[in-house]
């Protein structure tokens, strides 16, 4: 298939294209280089991307719901407002470290094992995602949605969570240490075993967590709602 004069294919080296507000819909573009690549407004839902690079692309507004990107390089990526979500969009093991996800829309996606640490996921949607032993270490996640995300063992280590909603939400195991909390939504969340030693939960609502076993070491906990001694 060709786009625009490029060859759109398994291993297509496309890095610099300018495939901005084309329809690559269900286009199989596994292992290809999309480093630096134009693709916004771009359709790739349901589109095969595992492996592929696209470092550094642009992607702002794009969708990618539905889309196979596990084990693909978003690195510094800008994926602003894009649509990434949907429960058999795969991004198993991605690397979006420092990637731009703020609005973005990553519900019910499988972000499981991803690198997304330094991420700016600011007012981003990550409803229902499954985070399990996701790396969001010194992530900025201010004002997401995360109810009934699922980032258990997740690494959350130095990650602006204020304003964030986690109601519902399963961090069974996940390390919080030092993470700004404050004002966040964790009513009904699951913090068994959930490391939060030097955690900002200053304002928090905490009605109905389950902390089982949590460790609060240092945690600043003034004003937080709902809190059992």
């Amino acid at each position: 298939m060709e786009v625009k004069g490029y060859r759109i294919g398994p291993g297509a080296d496309l890095h610099d294209a300018d495939l901005h507000d084309t329809n690559l819909f269900d286009s199989d573009l596994h292992t290809a280089n999309l480093s630096r690549a134009n693709l916004t407004d771009t359709n790739l839902s349901k589109a095969d991307l595992h492996d592929a690079n696209l470092s550094e692309a642009d992607l702002h507004d794009a969708n990618l719901s539905e889309a196979d990107l596990h084990d693909a390089n978003l690195s510094r990526a800008n994926l602003t407002d894009a649509k990434i979500s949907g429960s058999t969009t795969n991004l198993r093991n991605a690397n979006l470290s420092n990637t731009d996800l703020h609005y973005a829309d990553l519900s019910y996606a499988d972000l499981s094992g991803a690198n997304l640490s330094g991420a700016d996921l600011r007012n981003a949607n990550l409803y229902n995602a499954n985070l399990s032993e996701a790396n969001l270490s010194n992530a900025n996640l201010s004002d997401a949605t995360l109810a009934h995300a699922k980032p258990w063992r997740a690494n959350l280590h130095g990650a602006d969570l204020s304003h964030i909603n986690l109601s519902h939400a399963n961090l069974h195991g996940a390390n919080l240490s030092q993470t700004d909390l404050s004002h966040a939504n964790l009513s009904r969340a699951n913090l068994t075993d959930a490391n939060l030693s030097q955690t900002n939960l200053s304002h928090a609502n905490l009605t109905d967590v389950n902390m089982y076993n949590a460790n609060l070491t240092g945690a600043k906990t003034d004003g937080a709602i709902g809190l059992v001694p």
